[in-house]
């Protein structure tokens, strides 16, 4: 039977990147003067399973370039060479290069032949250019048994040679013979192998090898349970190849150009299946003192129990169960609409059942949204390679760090909000963060602190990008806006002097480089997260930093809403936004000329926004003593609206409406009532910048 392995390619391209993301990640954190060896490790499984599943998909130009990465790892993380930043850069131009080639494969772009060339050079050339460290080991002077008596006593002193290395008779359980193959293939890599059968057809490998029992274990266990292994050390010298029976024996040179995983073509010969072996012949012929391995955690087994319990879906099946549990939120507020006229007493029982429905599809919505959720750490692992090269570029030091990774995101806006965060990272280590010399004169350390942080507050995450660096020049701005042509003025409140630096094609650069200067980057931020439905607040003390805050929705799904009445028209407000609700009496709402009306509430006055007047409504209600207002809070400010009644809190679908009719100013979606009627979402921020007494720029007026 032939596998079509076309299938099975995304599969490898999604867990490539995964590797190449994270083996950037343990490089970028890793302590050269005193490396972590679990960290050298994991670099070395990251590439070593990269090399695996490219040679499985005959990708042999990523073999190549694995193959000798994995070399020089192996040397560093067994301490025969020392690490240092020569080796850390080297490690990161060849995730560079394979994350081209990757994408080669994937995409069909092309590859810089010169770039491959250049690092599989730099890498040979750091493996041999340093001297190995070889540890002093002495060998026993105990002459190697006959493999009979080795069988007889397996607990013979270990045998080491010249060179260091052990023989390591290694008696697998009844597998099939590809994965003998494999095995085979794989165990080759780490020294001479022999092979040979038994009289129940189990093969039985012997190795020479100066490798650890931890190392041969570790590669077994991609093909079968250790626990079934039995594996005696000194306990047998090589066999020759010339006395192994099935002619399968392998034994891979330094330099093997199929890189431990491809096989001879006289290999493929299909060899026969050894006959079934019992269940207790196999466990007689494994005692149990030697089927434990030595040194091996409890924990790998339920490791491994952990990755196989996750899978992968493709986001448009996770849009359409989203969207499904969507329609059964509207579905089961049709419901309650329905059964809220019934008799309480003679329908209880349907009563409760539609209560139990209505928690049960929350938490159903729950489960589903969380689905969809992803940790900030996908965006924030993007920028310590990127901050690491700009600030190198530049001549700068730069201390970067992130708060808040776990927090989640929808997947929607995390995809959206990279382009946003590349721009102001960017901008914090070109014209935040001073030069070495300036920071000294200063008093400031030489390395200059950059912050990325992510939390949530209320129904919002808010990201920030703060640096402790010279902080925005008010002069210069205001200088640069003068030039420009812009109504500024001198006695502008910083705030709104920080907000300049946001209008398209301004720039207080004097020289354009490659990285910034152009005056097209932080315009394009505040139209981006604008787009989300949020927005962006800039901080800055001259001489101490700049912090730029971003606050985004959680989700653009599913929300919990108020629904409020005006006139016959139901509106919906999202929960996040709403402090209290109340009825203020005549004597709190006052009159300020030309600016409107405001409402005290407890010894704080805040502007009133009609929303009959907004939307051109005939209310029930003109007076606030008459009708309901509600407390909003957005982006700092606060405002009451005025509203006929309270309709209720519900769950609501939120629908674009931009993309189904056109763009309305102070709306920011659609939902679908229980009784079939649209009602609309409104945009809360816009609102509270409509108002008069708050903006000399109303939007709506």
């Amino acid at each position: 039977m032939t596998i079509d392995m076309s299938q099975f390619y995304q599969v490898f391209f999604d867990e490539a990147d995964e590797l190449l993301a994270e083996m950037e990640k343990l490089l970028l954190a890793l302590d050269v003067s005193a490396p972590d060896s679990e960290d050298l490790n994991a670099i070395f499984r990251a590439a070593h399973s990269i090399k695996g599943g490219a040679a499985t998909f005959a990708f042999t130009d990523i073999t190549e370039v694995t193959h000798m990465l994995e070399s020089l790892l192996d040397r560093i993380r067994k301490g025969e060479m020392a690490l240092t930043p020569e080796h850390v850069d080297a490690f990161l131009a060849a995730k560079d290069v394979l994350t081209m080639q990757m994408d080669g494969h994937h995409h069909g772009s092309g590859v810089d032949q010169d770039a491959v060339d250049s690092v599989c050079q730099r890498l040979k050339a750091l493996s041999q250019g340093i001297v190995p460290e070889m540890p002093a080991v002495e060998a026993v002077p105990v002459a190697a048994p006959e493999p009979a008596a080795a069988a007889a006593a397996p607990a013979a002193v270990p045998v080491a040679d010249a060179d260091g290395n052990y023989i390591f008779r290694i008696e697998l359980p009844e597998v099939p013979q590809r994965d003998v193959d494999a095995l085979a293939a794989e165990l080759g890599l780490l020294g001479t192998i022999g092979q040979e059968r038994l009289a129940d057809q189990r093969v039985v490998f012997t190795l020479t090898t100066s490798e650890s029992q931890d190392n041969i274990v570790a590669i077994c266990s991609f093909v079968l349970d250790p626990d079934d292994l039995k594996i005696t050390l000194g306990a047998a010298p090589a066999a020759p190849q010339a006395e192994l029976q099935g002619g399968s024996g392998t034994k891979q040179p330094a330099e093997d150009p199929g890189y431990g995983i491809f096989e001879p073509q006289q290999a493929e010969a299909a060899s026969p299946l050894p006959p079934a072996v019992k269940p207790e012949q196999a466990a007689a012929g494994a005692p149990a003192a030697e089927a434990k391995n030595w040194g091996r955690r409890a924990s790998d087994k339920d490791g491994a129990n952990q990755e196989s319990s996750s899978i992968r879906v493709g986001i448009e099946k996770v849009d359409q169960l989203i969207n499904l549990v969507g329609e059964l939120v509207i579905t089961q507020a049709m419901i309650e609409q329905r059964i809220g006229a019934l008799d309480p007493i003679a329908h209880e029982r349907l009563l409760n059942s539609a209560s139990q429905l209505a928690r049960n599809t929350r938490d159903l919505q729950e489960a589903v949204m969380s689905i969809r959720m992803m940790p900030m750490d996908y965006v924030f692992s993007r920028f310590p390679r990127m901050v690491r090269d700009l600030a190198g570029k530049l001549g700068k030091k730069v201390d970067f760090v992130t708060h808040g990774a776990a927090t989640e995101l929808d997947k929607g806006l995390i995809e959206r909000i990279v382009d946003p965060l590349t721009h102001l990272v960017r901008n914090s280590v070109d014209h935040g963060i001073e030069m070495p010399e300036k920071r000294r004169e200063n008093g400031k350390s030489e390395t200059g602190k950059l912050s990325l942080s992510a939390a949530h507050q209320g129904g919002n995450i808010v990201i920030e990008v703060s640096d402790d660096g010279g902080g925005l020049n008010r002069e210069r701005i205001l200088a640069k806006a003068k030039q420009q042509g812009l109504d500024v003025s001198d006695t502008m409140p910083d705030a709104d002097v920080w907000n300049l630096v946001m209008a398209p094609g301004f720039s207080t650069a004097e020289v354009v480089t490659d990285v910034s200067g152009r005056g097209v980057g932080m315009d394009v931020v505040k139209r981006n997260i604008a787009a989300m439905g949020g927005t962006v607040d800039i901080r800055s003390v001259p001489g101490s930093g700049t912090t730029i805050a971003i606050s985004l929705p959680l989700t653009l799904a599913i929300l919990d809403g108020m629904s409020v009445k005006v006139g016959e028209e139901v509106y919906i407000l999202p929960l996040g936004y709403v402090i209290e609700s109340l009825q203020p009496a005549s004597a709190d709402v006052k009159e300020i000329a030309g600016q409107g009306r405001v409402i005290k509430i407890r010894e704080e006055y805040l502007p009133l926004i009609p929303l009959y007047q907004i939307f051109a409504i005939e209310p029930c209600f003109t007076e606030p003593s008459d009708g309901i207002v509600v407390i909003l809070e957005a982006d700092g400010k606060k405002a009451a609206l005025l509203v006929d009644s309270l309709v209720g809190q519900q769950q609501v679908v939120v629908k674009n409406l931009e993309s189904n009719f056109r763009k309305v100013a102070g709306i920011s979606g659609a939902t679908i009532l229980g009784d079939g009627g649209v009602s609309l979402i409104l945009d809360v921020s816009a609102l509270l910048r409509s108002s008069r007494q708050l903006s000399a720029d109303p939007i709506f007026y």
